[in-house]
């Protein structure tokens, strides 16, 4: 469900907390101001970054159900340190299949970081109509719309973004995958259920101190590039090019995310 290692997870982290938009996240906080308990589930969590980045913006006590189908990484994000009002349950759900039985219960807010343009648009409405049918607020961070600015530029740089937003709609466990334009269909479907969305970019911006996480990232799409169908000499070259620049200290990465907060009207 989160397909992602907990060594990525844990290497994105820092670059998803500074990218997380600030306004949204304001949004969030004043939705729930007045509300002294807040029951809250958090959607393919990973190892929990979701519920360390929102626990301070949200009134003390807190009752979190982490949803994943990772084993693993259900149990690190259930041992993430918190303060004594905030509990925390683990609870694996297999979303693609039984995403209704997430959302069984009172719930005041739902989360998720990461994942909507892995999903499919049949599995998007899913999401959408069962969320608005119980008028359930929604924060949604993190989810990749298909802008890439590499530095210094590279003659194949076009060639390997194409080829990866290509990849990024192939199925990812959920069928044939939105990809990036998953977060405006989203935004547009809440919308059209009679929610007000409050949206933001949440950019990652790496500089050339931060070579791990762009060696992670220059692999990792050109990988993708050529299960895309990209020639290998062409993204074998252009990977080695971007290593050097990398190695050079002269390489900066920006990739466009988006986050949004969607509540129904006239409840919150």
């Amino acid at each position: 469900m989160s397909g992602f290692s907990a060594d990525w997870l844990a290497l994105r982290e820092p670059f998803d907390r500074r990218a997380r938009n600030a306004a949204v996240l304001d949004a969030v906080a004043a939705a729930f101001k007045d509300l002294r308990a807040i029951r809250v589930v958090d959607l393919a969590c990973g190892t929990g970054s979701t519920l360390r980045a929102l626990t301070a913006r949200l009134n003390p006590t807190q009752n979190w159900t982490l949803v994943d189908n990772d084993l693993s990484l259900l149990a690190r994000a259930a041992g993430t340190p918190r303060a004594e009002s905030v509990t925390v349950i683990g609870k694996p759900v297999d979303l693609a299949r039984d995403l209704e039985a997430a959302l069984d219960g009172p719930v005041d807010l739902v989360t998720t970081s990461a994942l909507l343009d892995l999903v499919s648009a049949p599995w998007l409405e899913r999401l959408t109509v069962e969320i608005a049918a119980r008028r359930i607020p929604l924060y949604a961070a993190l989810s990749y719309d298909g802008r890439v600015e590499f530095a210094p530029p590279d003659k194949h740089d076009g060639k390997i973004a194409d080829a990866f937003n290509v990849h990024q709609r192939t199925d990812k466990g959920f069928g044939p995958a939105l990809g990036p334009r998953a977060v405006a269909q989203a935004i547009a479907r809440f919308e059209a259920l009679g929610y007000a969305v409050t949206q933001g970019p949440s950019d990652w911006v790496a500089g050339p101190d931060d070579r791990d996480f762009q060696m992670e990232i220059l692999t990792g799409w050109a990988g993708a590039a050529r299960e895309a169908g990209v020639a290998l000499s062409d993204t074998a070259d252009w990977l080695t090019r971007r290593r050097a620049t990398l190695a050079a200290g002269t390489s900066s990465l920006r990739v466009g995310h988006v986050d949004f907060f969607a509540a129904p009207t006239g409840t919150r």
